[in-house]
């Protein structure tokens, strides 16, 4: 083999073993007990829940969520002040070194609006949570009816 070729043979494998270094050890968040609800009657906009787990050894950020089931989606927090309910949307959510995060009913929880297709129940959602620093996170939430 000439030694040009040999040394980008060299460069090749050492830029791989690189990769699979660095990529070996990345930890992501996890999703779980993902579901979306279906409203009581047909609505340009859903509900999601389920439960977001970072056992990773640092903090992770949520910037975004999408799903190509859904022309939108994004995260919502519902408080209640002064005895009134209020729902804002969250540009992020961050998730400390071994917490999680519960998407639940009355709190943090997805806004998925304009489902492209109507759902069924049983059917199954898929959806991404995209990671400050360009990681993905993929889910899937299952379809329930309005009662959950």
């Amino acid at each position: 083999m000439n030694p040009i070729r040999a040394s980008l043979l060299s460069a090749l494998v050492l830029a791989s073993i690189t990769f699979a270094a660095v990529h070996a050890g990345e930890c992501i968040p996890r999703i779980s007990d993902g579901w979306v609800r279906l409203p009581p009657v047909e609505m340009p906009m859903m509900a999601g829940f389920g439960r977001i787990e970072n056992d990773c050894a640092t903090a992770a950020t949520i910037v975004g969520v999408r799903s190509g089931a859904f022309g939108d989606v994004s995260l919502h927090e519902t408080t209640v002040v002064d005895g009134v309910s209020r729902m804002r949307a969250l540009p992020r959510l961050d998730i400390a070194a071994g917490a999680s995060a519960t998407l639940q009913p009355g709190g943090l929880h997805l806004m998925l609006m304009q489902p492209v297709r109507p759902l069924a129940e049983g059917e199954a959602v898929p959806v991404e949570f995209l990671l400050e620093g360009g990681g993905v996170v993929s889910g899937s939430f299952e379809v329930r009816g309005p009662g959950g």
